[in-house]
């Protein structure tokens, strides 16, 4: 690449440059700042988030490629760079007082969301399998150090460490799977393996084969997807509330979108193979979240397994390999993203120093003392267990239907059967909130809604209840949006 061209192709990763050079102000702000006053840090780190999500939305509907092919800039990438900053804006904002009032080093922790949000936009907009797994990697690290950060948690650093091995590990899997398909391609670029898929197939290419089978493996590691899943309950209890946010929304869609990247669209002419494994991981994933989610007593745990399942919703949807099933997955992805951290921002803002009261049972009576809060978390649990009007029953909606029109209407009656049992579990929250009266008055610190750690959790739970209210009545404008998010892609599917 000439010097001439290198303006063009800086301006194709401008939003990653935007967040990189944020954290390094970051960094630099944490040596001025003493522990106790680290607001500069927070503003920071959130206009730069800000500034990154401008520049993605300034590019919507441009499609480049730069150095040498390695990334490439599209709708597809925009829309999941809007979810992972979107993600990372909300998580800024539920972590201002409670990062303080949990002893967490202020600096380091803000500077670590924009380095692992840095690795998402990069993971969105890989045209190349080392793209992806730099990217991943760029992702994983700072994640792994943001779990064992609570040092008043036991938990915390042991989730760290659990998470940091399970997560060393799929990444080697994933770096296997990425160089047997290097020695059956000859190359890591996305369009040469899309060129070589159907000879691969007609040939059956052992190399290429098990290439792809330990790619699905390091994926599915990052997604949750079962029996890939065994390090989420520990890491999600362990770490901060506001770290676990991040990770069961923004780390799962940026995951999510190499899955569809890599897998749906590259892949594509394997799609009889890769489908059958998508039907049973989906399956498993759904049947395994839903049912161990009921006995969970941690809201922190069953909202781990929740997550599991999740996963499994959208994999019914890109079971399909279908344009409406990826259009499915995007649009359930980007409500579950607005739902799941408005369901952890009221943990944020009931639980108390050490993240202690985050079991059920310490929601009891929270209506009565803070029913601003058990309003909210109403709309949340409401959404995940898919109840209208609701937006989680219009995410619902659009996968199943895309399976059903697919023709996988067994597998659609599996996923609605799963989400009447998860109603169990949601609806235990609300019956505790609102139908039971607490031994002893509740602990909670004072805020803005007569409880929780400041202005910018408030502010955080109007915009994502309201957000799922109002896409739960009027979804047609997140349709659209994720309809140009397949733009120019249609060719592949």
């Amino acid at each position: 690449m000439g010097i001439e061209h290198l303006p063009a192709a800086l301006s194709v990763i401008r939003p990653e440059l935007i967040l990189a050079g944020t954290a390094l102000v970051c960094i630099a702000l944490d040596l001025l700042y003493k522990p106790a006053d680290k607001m500069p840090c927070w503003a920071i780190a959130f206009f730069g988030c800000l500034a990154a999500l401008i520049a993605t939305i300034a590019a919507w509907g441009a499609e480049r490629e730069a150095f040498s092919q390695l990334v490439r800039m599209d709708n597809l990438s925009n829309f999941f760079a809007v979810v992972f900053l979107m993600a990372g804006m909300i998580t800024l904002c539920l972590s201002a007082g409670y990062v303080q009032r949990q002893g967490i080093l202020a600096g380091e922790y803000y500077t670590l969301l924009l380095v692992s949000m840095t690795g998402m936009l990069f993971m969105a907009k890989a045209n190349d399998l080392m793209t992806v797994y730099l990217g991943i990697e760029i992702m994983s690290i700072p994640v792994y150090v943001l779990v064992a950060m609570m040092k008043k948690s036991p938990k915390s650093p042991e989730a760290g460490l659990k998470y940091l091995l399970l997560g060393g590990f799929a990444s080697a899997i994933l770096l296997f799977g990425i160089a047997f398909l290097y020695g059956a391609v000859g190359t890591t670029q996305l369009a040469d393996i899309l060129r070589y898929a159907p000879k691969a197939m007609r040939a059956s290419d052992p190399l290429f084969l098990a290439g792809v089978g330990f790619l699905l493996v390091g994926i599915g590691f990052k997604v949750s997807l079962v029996p890939f899943h065994m390090w989420t309950p520990d890491a999600y209890e362990g770490a901060p509330t506001s770290v676990t946010a991040f990770m069961s929304v923004a780390v799962k869609a940026a995951a999510f979108s190499v899955l569809i990247r890599v897998i749906v669209l590259t892949l594509h002419p394997m799609a009889v193979t890769w489908s059958q494994i998508f039907w049973w991981l989906a399956v498993l994933t759904m049947v395994l979240g839903n049912v161990v989610a009921l006995v969970q007593e941690n809201i922190k745990r069953m909202l781990a397994y929740s997550s599991i399942a999740h996963a499994g919703y959208v994999l019914v949807a890109l079971t399909t390999g279908s344009q409406l099933g990826i259009q499915a997955a995007l649009i359930y992805l980007f409500i579950y993203a607005l739902m799941n951290l408005g369901a952890f921002g009221v943990i944020i803002a009931v639980s108390r120093e050490g993240d202690q009261g985050v079991d059920i049972q310490d929601f009891t009576g929270i209506a009565r003392e803070h029913p601003m809060y058990a309003l909210a978390m109403a709309v949340f649990m409401f959404s995940l267990a898919g109840v209208p009007p609701t937006a989680g029953f219009i995410g619902k909606f659009y996968a199943f239907s895309a399976a059903v029109k697919a023709g996988y209407i067994g597998l659609a009656v599996i996923g609605v059967l799963m989400s009447a049992v998860s109603a169990y579990f949601y609806l235990r929250v609300l019956v505790v909130m609102y139908m039971k009266e607490p031994e002893t008055g509740p602990e909670y610190a004072a805020g803005p809604w007569g409880g929780g750690v400041g202005a910018g959790v408030s502010i955080s739970l109007w915009v994502c209840a309201l957000s799922i209210l109002v896409l739960g009545i009027w979804p047609g404008w997140l349709n659209y949006f994720a309809q140009q998010a397949l733009r120019g892609l249609g060719h592949l599917l």
